[in-house]
């Protein structure tokens, strides 16, 4: 988790479904696409998932399987 751990510099992509007013938003660490944050508190927790959780989570949005509010 290179981003995570500050080794190198993260690129942080705001998801698309972002407001443009900075609301209710996850970022990716492009560097770590495993790693995610809140847009409104960049300093704060980050969760970090394995390859495989994460692929398995953004394929299940993408197929429509979970819900979003």
């Amino acid at each position: 988790m290179s981003g995570a751990t500050g080794l190198s510099p993260s690129t942080w992509r705001k998801s698309s479904y972002s407001d443009g007013n900075g609301g209710e938003c996850v970022e990716v660490d492009d560097a770590d696409p495993g790693t995610v944050r809140d847009s409104k508190d960049p300093d704060g927790p980050r969760l970090a998932f394995t390859t495989r959780a994460w692929q398995a989570f953004v394929t299940s949005l993408e197929a429509g399987d979970l819900p979003v509010a």
